[in-house]
């Protein structure tokens, strides 16, 4: 596993050029847009996606046929593309965190202490995505996986809508609803959907596991 992760990082390192863009233009926004937890999710998700990037260059040319004539297994494979998504969403989280919170120093009207709790609570958002999204890349590769994915999140925010219009009919209030439920503080607001990301990226990589032992290359 460690040599699979080593290979990525170096497909990284020969992307740097890509990196120094999406860096300059993360910069760029935080001098001009109000909303800084946006340069949170900008950096999560697009470190998030190189995953996909790696998966397909694992697929270029038929690879993987060659990657796992190697001692690799397609179990070590699929956990440790989850381990380098998680990687790489942490470290365009962790990055986005440090622009969102020098703005909230250096810009007026920006407080920082909200900036870190904004970016605070982006982090399982984030690790969600990463977890929804690498079964979708090894079970259905190159375009053709981009495509379902664009499907699954338009059917996702389609149930979000219909089910919105649907409560507003039947005269149910979510935030009236949200206001009788037992307060519940921060801290644990923010660890309790910690836990339930990480349960669902856990969730994610046995889905990739079973994908990766019957997938045929």
């Amino acid at each position: 596993m460690k040599g699979l992760l080593i290979k990525d990082l170096k497909l990284m390192k020969n992307m740097r050029n890509t990196l120094i863009i999406i860096a300059i233009v993360a910069l760029g926004m935080s001098f001009y847009t109000s909303d800084m937890s946006f340069i949170v999710v900008y950096l999560a998700v697009i470190s998030t996606s190189f995953t996909s990037s790696t998966i397909n260059y694992d697929e270029f040319e038929n690879g993987n046929a060659f990657l796992f004539s190697l001692p690799v297994s397609r179990r070590d494979y699929a956990v440790e593309k989850h381990l380098f998504s998680l990687l790489m969403c942490g470290g365009g989280w962790l990055a986005g965190s440090v622009l969102t919170v020098c703005g909230g120093v250096f810009r007026d009207g920006l407080d920082p202490a909200e900036s870190v709790m904004a970016a605070l609570v982006l982090l399982p958002v984030a690790i969600g995505l990463s977890s929804f999204m690498i079964p979708v890349h090894l079970k259905y590769s190159g375009e053709k996986g981009r495509i379902v994915m664009i499907i699954l999140m338009g059917g996702v925010f389609l149930i979000v809508v219909s089910g919105a219009k649907i409560a507003e009919k039947l005269g149910i209030d979510f935030r009236e609803l949200g206001e009788r439920m037992p307060v519940m503080s921060d801290g644990m607001g923010l660890a309790a959907a910690l836990g339930i990301s990480l349960a669902l990226l856990l969730v994610s990589c046995k889905v990739s596991i079973r994908i990766m032992e019957h997938k045929e290359f």
